[in-house]
């Protein structure tokens, strides 16, 4: 069963590039304490997320700011070196760039999809969520193919 609003985000490790290398942060950490844009996308490098879903909210940082968002992350069912390189090809320093590389978070709030007959495993689904203090505010979750209600102008139109 899909998370909706209401719930609260699971407790999970999700995995950052620093300086330093990989480091796991735990959704607390992500969450506690603060209104977070999180979008999530099948794959860094593919085709949609690359033109559209992420620019969108690079382009749109500081508008999501302005509406009072602490952090914006984008997650995939990546690792956090695909993650930190898409990051930064995309000029993306504005957003938090979460590898679920085992798709535990993804699993957690039931919005995974399965690409395996394609040979891509289990991916995320496509969705936007606002989390406020840990807790779902507002949940987009896409129509398969689809890049309509996730996108950075329907978050902002949600803030």
């Amino acid at each position: 069963m899909a998370i909706s609003v209401g719930d609260r985000v699971p407790d999970v490790d999700l995995q950052i590039m620093t300086d330093e290398g990989m480091k796991n942060i735990s959704t607390s950490e992500i969450f506690e304490g603060k209104k977070v844009v999180l979008f999530a996308l099948p794959g860094a490098f593919t085709p949609t997320c690359s033109q559209a879903h992420l620019p969108g909210y690079v382009v749109k940082a500081d508008e999501l700011a302005a509406k009072g968002v602490d952090q914006i992350a984008c997650l995939s069912v990546n690792d956090a070196f695909v993650m930190d390189a898409w990051g930064k090809s995309q000029n993306a320093e504005e957003i938090l760039m979460l590898a679920d590389g085992s798709a535990k978070f993804t699993e957690a709030v039931g919005l995974e999809l399965n690409l395996t007959d394609m040979g891509l495993g289990i991916r995320s689904d496509r969705y936007a969520m606002i989390v406020d203090d840990g807790v779902v505010t507002a949940l987009n979750h896409e129509k398969p193919g689809m890049l309509e209600v996730s996108d950075a102008d329907t978050v902002i139109g949600l803030l």
